[in-house]
């Protein structure tokens, strides 16, 4: 099965609490997916959740020429979901926009390229695919 490429597991703390030391392990079961591939529409987003840290999370997985790869639900701006209603995000020319101050997310890497958080970027979840399903890492 092929990895994600552009992903790479973070801390889910908010952004002021974060640290270069941050923890490397999620502690989902590794038997339990996110979702099937399936599920991810090409070009488009899908939310789920998972324990991280011993925290549930919202997440939002991005399907990208195939790639599938994930991020918290969470704007380093403001520490707001970016969904705009539950599960529910808005794309602009291919960027994700979050739904709150309108920061723009390039895909695939999450990095802020326009509005309050220009330069900072989403935090990366580290996820695998295995038999049709998404997993994480």
């Amino acid at each position: 099965m092929a990895e994600c490429a552009f992903i790479q597991y973070r801390d889910a703390r908010e952004p002021s609490q974060v640290t270069d030391d941050l923890p490397s392990a999620a502690v989902q079961p590794a038997s339990v997916p996110l979702c099937t591939v399936d599920a991810v529409p090409e070009g488009g987003a899908l939310a789920a959740t998972a324990m991280i840290d011993g925290e549930e999370e919202s997440l939002i997985l991005l399907r990208r020429d195939g790639a599938i790869g994930a991020f918290l639900n969470v704007c380093p701006h403001a520490g707001r979901r970016l969904d705009w209603a539950p599960g529910e995000f808005l794309f602009s020319s291919g960027k994700l926009v979050c739904a709150a101050h309108g920061a723009t997310f390039s895909v695939p890497d999450g990095l802020c390229v326009a509005g309050p958080c220009r330069g900072e970027s989403l935090r990366e979840v580290s996820v695998e695919i295995r038999d049709g399903a998404v997993f994480l890492a």
